[in-house]
This record gives structure tokens, C-alpha cells and sequence, in this order.
């Protein structure tokens, strides 16, 4: 019996081990010797992306976020294939604006002029999702660097790995776990969706075939199901673009969630974080207290950082953000 158990304690200590080694290589100042100006960098080349088009604020920040959900957060989203076979490629991805790309396609080539080969395009990619919240109104704080980017980019390992828009709260919590977010975590980086927009075929089945009872979904406020009816009326392009937060589109701050209290979230996915009874009470937290959606989404966000970092032979340093060294 001892035996068994100091096999089975070694083994799991080994695998805390193997599970934190990623974390464990990442620090804020990471490049303060190797290119110390790599913030300043980044951020400068977001605010002339973002004087071109606000666009650029929710497309850099969702392309972190599917980046990091898929292979980990090692760029890998970034890859372009000739034969249209990356993860970027994936259903799931079609609809990340290429301005998220640009940004981070960018923000390298200034990194490179001053610090060739020192800096992957993961760690910009972080950088710049968190200059985007900042400059959008939210929170600063200061970004864990020194993750290298992956060697994996395949639109077929995309699919079941990221959340879709009729989720419920046991589907949201089950996939954020998956990459050891809790759901205080996942709540608070759904209140990135205070920002940018969606499509209107991404919420029709909530306008016109909710159930055979109940063609529009309930839940949804009325004057609000109006607004949304008007703008996406049935048959319509279904890439036509709506906002997320019908208030404040375009600032970070805790208005989607006092949105999600009126009965005005966007998605099924949106909603259901005010109508279950199991994170209610933490929507009406964020809702009546910014600053504890901003220290939630900080702690989330240095978390969502954190998942499958590559280290070593695990991953590379990209001279081209869009293709592998070799």
C-alpha cells in the first residue's frame, strides 16, 4: 500500500510539474535585457491600427482568445496556408475580421526592425490584446512574455474547441475548464463582448425560430428583439454586422453585463450567464462594480495566457507571423 501510494504521489507530482512548466517559464519582464522596448513597440503600432479602424480593438482581442483556446496561446490562429487547410482556415474562424491579423503581422515587423528573432508572435499577439482593452477604456496591467509560437496550425483541430453562441452555463463552464478556467474566469472574458460585433445569422434562430411555441427567445427583451428584428430582418446578408453591447459598442466597462440584467444579451450564451441561477449572482456583481469585472478580467486574462504555452523545442521564434521558419 505505501508503495502504490508514493507511485501514485510521484506520478501526480510529476504531472503538476509537467502541467505548470509553461507557466512557470513565463515573466513580466521577460525581454527586459533581450528588447526592452518590445511594449512600447507593440503599443504604438495598435494605436495606429486602431486611428485606422476601431475594428481593430474586438478583432485583436477575439483573435487572442481563439488563438489561446486552440493549441494554446502560440499564434498558431495566425498561420496562413496555401491550400487554405490552417486554423484560421476552420468554420469557427472564418469570421475573425483581418484586422486582428494585421495588427499582429504589424506589430512584429517593428519588433523585428529593432530585436530580430527575439520576440514570437504569440507574446505580440498577448501584448496587443491587452493594449487593445486599455486603449478601449479598461483595465491596464502588466502581460506575462516569454511563450514560443507553435509548430501546429490545422483547420481540423479546431472544431468542439471553441464556445459557440447556444451554449448553456454547464457547455460554457465544461470547454473554459478544459483550459483551467473556472467560471468567475469565463464570465469575466465574456464581458470582452462589451466590445465589437456579431453577425446577424449568429443570432436569427433567437429572432424567428426560437421553439414552435415561442418564435422569438424570451428571454430576450422585447424593445430590444424589435431593434434586433430591424436590423436583421429574416433573409437578410447574413454577414450584415450588429454590435454586441447595443449601449456602449465601442468602450470597455461593465455595460454588457447591466445588458445582460435587461434581457439585452446578444447571444443564447450571452443570456444565459443572467438567467441561471448559478452565476447570476456574479453578473450582478460585474454589473454593479466595475472594478470587480476589471479585476476578474485581469485575473482571467493572465490566466487565458497561460494555456498550452510552448517552451524550447515545443515551439519557435517566426521571422513571419503568417508562416512556420521551415
Amino acid at each position: 500500500m505505501d508503495k502504490y501510494y508514493c507511485k501514485s504521489l510521484c506520478f501526480l507530482i510529476l504531472m503538476l510539474i509537467v502541467t505548470r512548466m509553461g507557466e512557470a517559464q513565463l515573466m513580466e519582464n521577460f525581454y527586459s535585457s533581450s528588447c526592452p522596448n518590445v511594449e512600447a513597440i507593440v503599443r504604438q503600432v495598435v494605436r495606429t491600427k486602431i486611428n485606422q479602424t476601431f475594428v481593430t480593438i474586438p478583432a485583436t482581442l477575439r483573435l487572442y482568445f481563439h488563438d489561446c483556446f486552440v493549441e494554446g496561446c502560440d499564434a498558431s490562429v495566425v498561420i496562413a496556408s496555401p491550400n487554405n487547410d490552417a486554423e484560421k482556415d476552420a468554420p469557427d474562424n472564418l469570421s475573425l475580421a483581418g484586422d486582428g491579423f494585421d495588427t499582429v503581422v504589424k506589430a512584429k515587423q517593428a519588433v523585428e526592425a529593432q530585436c530580430p528573432g527575439i520576440v514570437s508572435c504569440a507574446d505580440i499577439l498577448a501584448i496587443a490584446a491587452r493594449d487593445v482593452v486599455f486603449l478601449a477604456g479598461g483595465p491596464a496591467y502588466d502581460v506575462e512574455l516569454g511563450r514560443r509560437d507553435g509548430l501546429i496550425s490545422q483547420a481540423s483541430r479546431v472544431a468542439g474547441n471553441l464556445p459557440e453562441p447556444t451554449f448553456n452555463l454547464i457547455q460554457l463552464n465544461t470547454i473554459f475548464a478544459k483550459n483551467n478556467l473556472s467560471q468567475i474566469d469565463m464570465i469575466a472574458l465574456s464581458g470582452a463582448h462589451t466590445l465589437g460585433f456579431s453577425h446577424c445569422n449568429r443570432v436569427a434562430n433567437r429572432l424567428y425560430s426560437f421553439s414552435p411555441s415561442n418564435p422569438v427567445d424570451p428571454a430576450l427583451d422585447p424593445t430590444y428583439a424589435q431593434q434586433l428584428m430591424q436590423e436583421c430582418p429574416q433573409n437578410v446578408d447574413p454577414q450584415i454586422a450588429i454590435n454586441m453591447d447595443p449601449v456602449t459598442p465601442q468602450t470597455f466597462d461593465n455595460v454588457y453585463f447591466q445588458n445582460l440584467v435587461g434581457g439585452k444579451g446578444l447571444f443564447t450564451s450571452d443570456q444565459v450567464l443572467f438567467t441561471d441561477p448559478a452565476s447570476q449572482p456574479t453578473v450582478m456583481d460585474f454589473a454593479q462594480n466595475s472594478g470587480d469585472f476589471n479585476g476578474a478580467f485581469i485575473t482571467a486574462m493572465t490566466k487565458l495566457g497561460r494555456v498550452g504555452v510552448k517552451i524550447g523545442n515545443q515551439g519557435e521564434i517566426r521571422r513571419d507571423c503568417t508562416a512556420f521558419n521551415s
